[in-house]
C-alpha cells in the first residue's frame, strides 16, 4: 500500500498570513543590522523581538540578486565573457562579491 505524501507543512504555508509594516528607514535599519550581526534574517528578527519561535541560524546563508538578459550582456563585458556562459558569468560574480566582503571586513 502506498504511503499517502504529507501535505502538513504545505498545508501550514498556505494558512499563513503575511504582514508588512510601513516603518522608517531608520528602524528598518536597525533590524536589517541587527540580524546581520547575530546572523539571522530580518523576519526571523522581527519574530525574536516578538518573542515569536524563530530560526537560531539561517537554513541556507545567501545573497539573492536578480539579474536581466541585459544584466548578464554587461557583466560579460566587463569579464570579457560570453554573454551566455551564466556559469561562468555567475563564478566571477561570486569571485568579486568575496572580495568586496573581505576588503570590507579588513578595513
Amino acid at each position: 500500500m502506498a504511503k499517502k505524501p504529507d501535505w502538513s507543512k504545505e498545508e501550514q504555508a498556505v494558512q499563513a498570513v503575511q504582514l508588512a509594516f510601513d516603518l522608517s528607514n531608520d528602524i528598518q535599519r536597525a533590524f536589517r543590522v541587527s540580524a546581520a550581526l547575530q546572523d539571522m534574517t530580518t523576519a526571523d528578527m522581527v519574530r525574536k523581538v516578538l518573542q515569536l519561535p524563530y530560526r537560531k541560524n539561517r537554513a541556507r546563508p545567501r545573497l539573492t540578486i536578480t539579474l536581466r538578459d541585459e544584466d548578464f550582456e554587461v557583466l560579460a563585458k566587463k569579464y570579457g565573457l560570453d554573454p551566455n556562459d551564466r556559469a561562468a558569468i555567475r563564478q566571477r560574480v561570486a569571485g568579486e562579491l568575496q572580495a568586496f566582503a573581505s576588503n570590507y571586513l579588513a578595513g
